[in-house]
């Protein structure tokens, strides 16, 4: 009696510690892309410009995340720099970066992109990123 139910225990257990050691994994992408740069990354462009570049690689990035997804990904590492790229001088840099009002401001951003500031959100579906 007690050897009819060794295989059923055993099926039952392996069952638990895969189902357990599942929940403990996740799948990993990594991507790289060519960023699109400005002819020259020394000399400044205008804010529209940068903004335009950033969007180009934004949806760059946004169609690797959707295909690493839709290959089961959980997390996708993209390149710290694969927005607005690199190579830039301090005078160069500034067309890319927001200003970031004093903390004292009560405002958010999000519930009133309206408000003055230099900040243009992007839009996509609704969803201001």
């Amino acid at each position: 009696m007690i050897r009819s139910y060794f295989p059923k225990c055993v099926a039952l257990f392996a069952f638990f510690v895969l189902s357990v050691g599942a929940l403990d994994t996740f799948i990993g992408a990594v991507y790289e892309h060519a960023v699109v740069l400005p002819n020259s990354t020394e000399t400044p462009v205008s804010k529209e410009e940068a903004l335009l570049l950033m969007n180009k690689n934004i949806d760059v990035l946004e169609e690797a995340v959707k295909l690493a997804a839709k290959q089961g990904a959980h997390m996708i590492v993209t390149p710290e720099d694969g927005i607005y790229g690199w190579v830039f001088t301090r005078e160069s840099i500034y067309p890319y970066l927001e200003d970031i009002p004093d903390p004292e401001v009560n405002w958010i951003p999000c519930r009133d992109p309206q408000r003055e500031w230099n900040l243009r959100p992007r839009s996509r579906q609704g969803v201001s990123l």
